[in-house]
């Protein structure tokens, strides 16, 4: 019997799982995930600053694995051989495939963070940032002068610091302060500059200090290329992602920082029979960066191509918009919405952003609270 590995359960594997139901092709799938849910990274900042409880942020992928008729394994992919067609486990297991459907994400780039030490906390995975933010949150609350320092500038860093902030001051967390350091080039690379403005705007407003510098974690805190230091009570990094190490010894083909290589098809172009998504590939014909938007709308072209690689179909191709759109929560029930020059703020673009993750999760049979206003 033809067997289908789904290696992690990230936004594009939900796709193929949906599609696997509605279509049973009568295979050997398997969900290999270290958690039976799936953290909806777009709701995280609302999760942190308290608009959301924790179920309403996580999807459960144990109904979706029994509609699509997918075996459940709980586990970590350490390995890939996939000249032998072999996953291995975290568990020390060994599981053989005929067909690889790759959506294991990234990791977070710690390479100049980590003597920092117990105080820094990645913002992957996932479930371990959010095991970890209430105890950082109540030693926020106890504590004088607690200071907490996000790293990185991207959108993940200026919303975690933004939601930081503003859980400080609604908590009455005593002196508790936020620093975003982004790097030299500034904050949101990749966005319009009008972007940047209402965000380095809004920071100054919340009282979060802005540094534009390189960090290196200490002992004591971050050391900055500008030469000065800043004392840390907790380090968040979202500095950026970076491939899972393993990949280098799997014998697929990678891009030259170690991503999997992939058509317009999102086929390995090395392995007809493994597919990839997500931030563990990167396409080899043009620039896709790495985001849950393409994560997302890439996953029903995933699906497509994984059923019709089995049954010898055409395959589809994905062509990613021109332009995305991006909705930055900024910590209260208000975002900044960002699409190529356009951008807008305001409660309005909060509601609008409440109103996309919502049907996105209820999409997965998440039962949400009505409390947009």
């Amino acid at each position: 019997m033809y067997c289908l590995i789904m290696a992690g359960g990230g936004h594009a594997q939900l796709s193929v799982l949906k599609a696997l139901a509605q279509k049973p092709l009568g295979i050997d799938a398997v969900l290999i995930t270290p958690s039976p849910y799936q953290i909806y990274s777009g709701m995280l900042p609302g999760w942190m600053a308290g608009h959301y409880n924790l179920s309403e942020c996580r999807i459960d992928l144990r109904p979706l694995a029994e509609s699509a008729g997918a075996r459940l394994i709980f586990a970590q992919v350490v390995g890939i051989d996939a000249k032998r067609r072999r996953v291995s486990l975290s568990d020390g297991t060994h599981l053989e495939y005929d067909g690889l459907s790759l959506d294991v994400g990234s990791e977070t780039d710690l390479s100049l963070l980590e003597a920092a030490g117990e105080c820094l906390l990645p913002i992957k995975p996932l479930g371990n940032f959010i095991q970890r933010w209430p105890n950082i949150l109540n030693a926020a609350s106890q504590q004088d002068h607690y200071q907490l320092v996000v790293v990185g500038g991207g959108a993940a860093g200026v919303e975690l610091a933004f939601a930081a902030q503003y859980v400080f001051a609604t908590q009455r967390c005593r002196q508790a302060s936020v620093v975003l350091v982004a790097s030299e080039s500034g904050i949101l690379p990749g966005h319009a500059n009008g972007v940047k403005h209402r965000a380095r705007a809004l920071l100054d407003q919340r009282g979060i200090t802005l540094v534009q510098a390189q960090a290196v974690g200490t002992s004591e805190g971050v050391a900055l290329s500008n030469g000065q230091s800043l004392s840390a009570d907790c380090i968040i990094a979202a500095t950026g992602a970076r491939p899972p190490a393993w990949l280098r010894n799997s014998d697929l083909t990678l891009d030259e920082q170690g991503y999997v290589l992939v058509d317009a098809h999102h086929r390995s172009v090395s392995h007809p029979n493994v597919f990839a998504a997500g931030d563990v590939c990167m396409r080899g014909d043009i620039h896709l960066g790495h985001s849950g938007v393409h994560a997302v709308f890439a996953g029903a072209v995933l699906a497509h191509n994984l059923i019709a690689a089995i049954n010898g179909h055409a395959l589809e191709s994905y062509r990613p918009r021109k332009k995305s759109l991006y909705l930055l929560a900024t910590g209260p029930k208000h975002a900044i919405a960002s699409w190529g020059a356009f951008s807008a703020q305001g409660h309005w673009v909060w509601v609008w952003k409440n109103w996309i993750d919502r049907r996105f999760m209820h999409k997965y049979g998440v039962l949400n609270r009505d409390d947009a206003a």
